[in-house]
């Protein structure tokens, strides 16, 4: 059996407003494409802008992730990243801010908080955003038990090579 990265969905890339201006264009275009080909256009502009999503998947067996974008909702777009010894994960509080203008240059300013795992790199700079949770310490919970498997892993592994056994 093939093994599948795990994929954690993060954001919409558009937005909330993104999103539903998208599939607002994705259901005309639908409803034009019956009259004109030009249908057709709206509803892939629609499909890119409401379906477009950002995810992290993790590849456990083969100590890999990859931040990806995944165009109209179905092609991956992202490169993979090998884990390595030094690296760690957290818990970050994360702002995100979507600002849309409408018709009278009035502007509408969304903001979503939130707590994410982030992969870290060896000088301490954030890589990716692993997960995303609403509750700190749900966050942190996860950060710990992925903390404490690789460690466990780390120690099968230098025992399997010193041909020591591990207690």
């Amino acid at each position: 059996m093939k093994y599948k990265p795990l994929k954690n969905k993060l954001d919409k890339t558009f937005g909330a407003v993104g999103m539903s201006a998208g599939l607002l264009l994705m259901v005309a275009g639908a409803a034009i494409t019956f009259f004109s080909l030009t249908g057709l256009v709206l509803l892939a502009m629609g499909a890119l802008v409401g379906l477009t999503y950002t995810a992290t998947l993790v590849d456990i067996n083969n100590k890999r992730m990859k931040f990806t974008t995944y165009l109209f909702g179905i092609i991956p777009l992202g490169k993979w990243i090998h884990v390595e010894s030094g690296m760690s994960v957290g818990v970050r509080n994360w702002k995100t801010q979507w600002r849309t203008y409408s018709a009278g240059n009035r502007t509408l300013d969304l903001e979503e908080r939130d707590f994410r795992i982030v992969l870290y790199d060896i000088h301490g700079k954030i890589l990716m955003p692993l997960k995303k949770f609403q509750d700190r310490e749900m966050a942190e919970a996860e950060a710990k038990a992925k903390a404490k498997a690789e460690a466990e892993a780390k120690a099968k592994e230098l025992s399997k090579r010193m041909g020591i056994e591990l207690v």
